[in-house]
């Protein structure tokens, strides 16, 4: 679900049902006492039960009642910023939206302008970088279609950014950094290691490198372009947590980081593989799939799998399946087999941001 409106007076139900109108793929919650012949939910149970079951499973919650309720509710069940759902607060008279909750990576500080705009009333945001019309790095990153790692940084390096301080950047494909080219303190720079030499009290790179104990360091913040293709491949019957061990051995080792998976490629033969699929949902990661006989026509590094052959088709699966997914970028890993699996991790030609 991705977004959740939910009201509980009869002037709240009324603002929803136009948010309603108005909002894609939104699904609207109402008192059942407040019913209607409409496509929206009607719901008896009490609102302490609901608004926390929606929290768990809606991209953005909107609530049309007083902020006090929504902060009593919610309070014991926030899990942090990388986490929560945004959360936007209105008025049942539609005056002001109030970005409450994850207002840059849940993406209530946007949400709360776009429904401020369509009932005409004014957006309350409070993020210091918002507020002083600064680019803030876990904003950008969301707009973009990027991740950030770790996400504990981020108080660090947006701190920075309000002070002035000096941030070294770099981002080699330009992904954001015409983001930050007039904002004071950020300078770019063109190597890790200019980066890292710099007297620079922070520091940002855009990449998909795996940068080890970045914990310990923070004021290091990564931004992660979803620009790697994990090829796969196993037996039937693999678990997702076989799966997930391989790829999370095998990463590190070629300095490329998890979070910069972006896709999952394999071959027609595994849309039922249950391992895969789970791995898949558990990250969030889409899965596209491909005949063998077009799998066959990629040239690979590696010699043809007589096992492979024979039980699905193809002369490689992992390889193949990741160039074809990477739009033919370049192969990172070469194919790596460790038990049940075999996989391979290939770049996204020419990649571009949202």
């Amino acid at each position: 679900m991705k977004i959740a409106i939910v009201a509980i007076t009869r002037r709240g139900a009324e603002l929803a049902r136009q948010l309603g109108g108005e909002l894609l793929e939104v699904q609207v919650y109402l008192p059942r006492r407040f019913y209607q012949e409409d496509n929206w939910h009607y719901f008896s149970e009490p609102l302490a039960e609901l608004l926390p079951r929606l929290f768990a499973r809606a991209e953005q919650l909107v609530c049309v009642m007083a902020t006090g309720i929504v902060v009593r509710l919610l309070a014991c069940h926030l899990r942090g910023k990388e986490y929560d759902p945004g959360v936007v607060v209105l008025d049942e008279s539609g005056n002001f939206a109030i970005s409450l909750l994850s207002g840059h990576l849940g993406g209530a500080n946007r949400m709360a302008q776009e429904l401020a705009e369509i009932i005409g009333g004014q957006a309350v945001i409070t993020t210091a970088t918002d507020v002083n019309n600064l680019p803030a790095w876990d904003q950008v990153a969301r707009d973009a279609g990027l991740g950030v790692q770790p996400v504990s940084h981020l108080r660090t390096l947006n701190r920075l950014l309000l002070e002035g301080e000096t941030i070294a950047l770099v981002d080699r494909k330009r992904l954001i950094a015409n983001k930050f080219i007039d904002v004071p303190g950020v300078e770019l720079y063109d190597s890790f290691a200019d980066a890292i030499h710099s007297d620079a009290p922070g520091r940002v790179f855009v990449t998909n490198r795996y940068l080890p104990n970045m914990e310990n360091r923070t004021a290091l913040l990564a931004i992660r372009p979803p620009d790697l293709v994990l090829g796969l491949g196993c037996n039937r019957g693999t678990s997702a947590d076989e799966i997930e061990a391989v790829v999370k051995s095998c990463l590190p080792q070629a300095f490329l980081a998890f979070a910069s998976i972006g896709l999952i490629a394999t071959i027609n033969a595994k849309r039922d593989e249950a391992g895969i699929n789970e791995f898949a949902e558990r990250h969030k990661l889409q899965v596209v799939h491909f005949p063998a006989e077009q799998l066959n026509q990629v040239v690979v590094p590696s010699p043809p799998s007589e096992h492979a052959l024979d039980a699905v088709g193809a002369k490689g699966v992992c390889e193949p399946a990741a160039i074809l997914g990477a739009r033919g970028g370049q192969l990172l890993i070469r194919k790596q087999k460790s038990g049940n699996v075999t996989m391979a991790v290939a770049e996204i030609r020419d990649f571009k941001v949202l």
